[in-house]
């Protein structure tokens, strides 16, 4: 089991950053892959990033391709979200999930979540 806790969300302006981190809980951190999807009002929940256990492998989301970074930090249990040049239409609640798989894109592949982190981007 793991348990997941976003934070560093908040309100932004265009143009501006904000950094997510997402805290896990248990031993076996190291060994999962770590992904952070996004869901704005009246929308599905999409894809942003993911990691694997290691951190070699990173796929992006074409709408977050260059502006956005994930990383993880294993000895502090933590994935993190770098978010730059952020835009109107990345407003959404963010969530970190893992997997026991390599990595993965698709949200079904992610057994944990956490509650998640609302990112508001003014125009």
């Amino acid at each position: 089991q793991v348990h997941l806790v976003e934070s560093g969300g908040g309100l932004v302006q265009a143009g501006g950053s904000l950094r997510l981190s997402c805290a896990a809980s248990g031993r076996t951190f190291s060994t999962y892959a770590m992904g952070w999807f996004r869901q704005a009002p009246g929308k599905e929940r999409e894809f942003v990033a993911a990691i694997s256990a290691g951190g070699s492998t990173t796929p992006y989301g074409e709408s977050v391709k260059g502006r956005f970074a994930i990383s993880r930090d294993n000895a502090k249990n933590t994935v993190y979200l770098q978010m730059n040049s952020l835009k109107p239409e990345d407003t959404a609640v963010y969530y970190c999930a893992a997997t026991a798989l390599i990595v993965a894109v698709k949200q079904n592949s992610y057994p944990y979540w956490g509650q998640g982190t609302q990112v508001t981007v003014s125009s």
